[in-house]
């Protein structure tokens, strides 16, 4: 497939008339072509007008071809072969196995939400039919179902090319909602961005959908991000980035005449806790797979180890000792843009420089540009209670280790953190009790609470929670990975006394959507699943 450097709107291509964008190989430094000619706002209201005019429509598109649509989607992915990849590679610096990886996540996630969308269960049906004899009050027959909100706006990630870019899990949650997308491609992948979002584009032709379900918008800048989110016809926001343009969309969205929910990730240091036992028993292990998920991606995950906390003595000095030795084999890994390079490097620095931490350990130097080195550092538990910039992400492999006098402090710096993605508890049988007394605060502090693991590797499944409080997202009560992101896009609507004949199918009399739902208070499985 030849890449045109055009935007996406609907079912047509467009050459933007803004700024030029291109891709830099962050391997090799290289300019990418072809050149993105950036849209503005007239690219917006194009695709904002045609994503509005396809709502009613696409909401109430069988479940079945909305299913099917989601899985053409994956087919079209797929089909885009070794194009694709490559391209990716070279606008990202990501190995081979890495991309193929994703490209199977992002296919699977889509297949994921056809199943969800099949099964109804996200429609939340629940009835109370009417009770004309109840004394004192009649009570009207209600029933209730969740619809779509509207129009998303979708932010690609830059770490995420595939899996949390143009047909990631934002804008596979919100497809499967009923949601028609607009999409902000991330300018440091836009020849993938173009090659997946015209696999979308040919799905929407192939189910024979209204144009507007689907738009891809480039843009340099903040113009076309920010006149996005304040279009009055998007009702939604899909964003993984960094904490800075996160709270700026927020602002945008929260200031609008109709504020809407934005679903932001951003910020998160995903602190482990060596507890005692665990600590005298495995600290060799345990520094092993901490400088392996430390520095797998080079550290450009949103849920790399940044934190390691533990009382400090004889078994967390073997532990450093273990995790200097395996940090000094690490080789230095390219970036993803050389601007995030420079953004790393910046961070180390003023970790280095605080003058309250010291440095443990560096992995092997980089031998081209835009390699990121590897780094450990510690600080005691005081002066990270009395610091909070320590706090900071570093966007990379690099770590901090934080000593503590005792599990007091231990507790007090759990305390002191802000919200995060995930906490990670290293533990052995004799460490229960500890355990025990940090989980109430860690339930408090994070979205997903490990054991024994690292956090890097989020699995799609229907348990899986990718969220947690500000600033690891914006809203806490919801997930970005999993079938239940399918919920940030619904609303319920509340059917009071319709005749069957104006009522959706998913609530009429007679069930003709075999759908599991609950009546007067019961669940009333389908009857597609009684025995």
């Amino acid at each position: 497939m030849r890449l045109t450097g055009q935007l996406l709107i609907g079912k047509s291509p467009v050459t933007g008339s803004k700024a030029v964008i291109n891709a830099i190989n962050p391997a090799t430094g290289e300019t990418l072509e072809p050149g993105y000619a950036g849209g503005g706002t007239d690219e917006v209201e194009q695709a904002s007008e045609l994503a509005w005019a396809a709502f009613d429509t696409y909401r109430e598109t069988a479940l079945e071809v909305r299913a099917s649509f989601l899985e053409t989607i994956a087919s079209e992915i797929e089909a885009l072969g070794d194009e694709l990849i490559q391209r990716c590679m070279l606008e990202t610096g990501l190995p081979l196995a890495r991309l193929e990886g994703e490209r199977g996540r992002t296919c699977g996630q889509l297949r994921l939400f056809a199943q969800v969308v099949r099964s109804g269960e996200w429609m939340g049906v629940c009835i109370d039919p009417a009770q004309v004899e109840r004394t004192p009050m009649p009570r009207s027959d209600l029933r209730q179902r969740h619809i779509a909100l509207g129009p998303v706006a979708v932010f690609g990630a830059s770490n995420f090319p595939l899996a949390f870019s143009v047909a990631g899990g934002d804008t596979a949650s919100a497809l499967a909602a009923g949601c028609p997308v607009v999409v902000k491609a991330h300018s440091a992948h836009p020849g993938t961005s173009e090659l997946v979002g015209r696999a979308i584009q040919a799905a929407v032709a192939k189910c024979r959908l209204p144009e507007g379900v689907f738009s891809l918008l480039f843009g340099s800048g903040r113009e076309v991000g920010a006149a996005l989110v304040a279009d009055p016809r998007i009702q939604a926001v899909g964003f993984t980035g960094s904490r800075s343009g996160g709270t700026a969309l927020m602002k945008i969205a929260q200031a609008r005449p109709q504020p809407i929910p934005m679903y932001a990730e951003m910020s998160s240091i995903n602190p482990v806790f060596l507890l005692s036992e665990a600590l005298e028993a495995r600290c060799t292990n345990i520094a092993k797979g901490f400088v392996g998920s430390l520095t797998m991606g080079a550290g450009q995950f949103c849920t790399n180890p940044g934190l390691v906390i533990a009382v400090k003595g004889t078994a967390l000095d073997a532990f450093l000792d273990a995790t200097k030795e395996a940090l000094h084999d690490t080789t230095a890994q390219t970036m993803l843009t050389p601007g995030i390079h420079q953004a790393y490097k910046e961070s180390v620095n003023n970790l280095a420089t605080s003058g309250k931490v010291r440095e443990l350990a560096r992995g092997r130097a980089g031998e081209s540009s835009h390699q990121g080195q590897a780094g450990l550092y510690v600080a005691a538990g005081s002066d990270f209670l009395a610091d909070e910039t320590l706090q900071a992400e570093v966007f990379g492999a690099t770590a901090l280790v934080v000593e503590c006098a005792d599990m007091a402090e231990v507790h007090s710096i759990a305390e002191a953190l802000e919200g995060q993605l995930t906490a990670t508890l290293q533990l052995d049988d004799g460490d229960l009790a500890s355990a025990r007394a940090l989980l109430p605060i860690l339930e408090r502090k994070a979205g997903r609470i490990l054991v024994n693991g690292f956090p890097t590797g989020v699995e799609v499944c229907h348990a899986m929670v990718h969220g947690g409080p500000f600033p690891a997202t914006s809203d806490s009560r919801t997930t970005s990975v999993g079938s239940a992101a399918i919920h940030r896009f619904l609303r319920p609507v509340c059917y009071q006394d319709l005749p069957d004949a104006l009522l959706p199918e998913a609530i009429r009399d007679g069930n003709p959507l075999n759908l599991n739902r609950l009546i007067d208070g019961r669940r009333q499985p389908s009857p597609d699943t009684r025995g």
